[in-house]
């Protein structure tokens, strides 16, 4: 979200910049020449900041959550709160459970939860990359036209 906030800020700031600026070029320039130089340059560095922002964040994401996966958040409910709910459970459906069953349902839940935890962590990736494969060639394209000019 803060990284959706800032790319619109500088959007923002950026906008203003190229409206004061053709506007000094109109006064500057009646003909109006180069301010469609201007303008058109403006826009290139405009759609190069903005891709090459859209880019940094997905390699913020596929880091972030690549260390989730590696290092993934650790299970925070103790055996013996597991032991005091799924007991009360037990108790009420009428059945009694035994402490290695309670163990082996305890240790399968931590498997299981560190494994969604990992599979979001490779979602995250794969929405990550998006962010970097979908702007990246726009962003090597007005390079490359900026290039050109100069």
């Amino acid at each position: 979200m803060s990284m959706l906030l800032l790319i619109i800020l500088g959007l923002f700031v950026i906008g203003c910049g190229m409206f004061v600026l053709a506007r000094q070029k109109e006064s500057a320039n009646p003909a109006g020449g180069e301010t469609d130089m201007t303008m058109k340059s403006l826009y290139y560095y405009l759609v190069l900041f903005a891709t090459l922002m859209m880019s940094i964040g997905g390699s913020v994401g596929v880091f972030m959550s690549a260390a989730d996966y590696v290092s993934p958040r650790p299970y925070y409910e103790s055996f013996e709160q597991y032991k005091l709910n799924t007991g009360e459970r037990a108790v009420k459906e009428g059945g009694a459970v035994s402490q290695e069953e309670l163990r082996q349902s305890y240790d399968a839940m931590v498997k299981a939860e560190i494994q969604r935890t990992k599979d979001g962590a490779i979602n995250g990736i794969i929405k990550s990359l998006g962010w970097i494969i979908i702007p990246l060639p726009i962003f090597i394209y007005f390079q490359k036209q900026v290039r050109r000019k100069d």
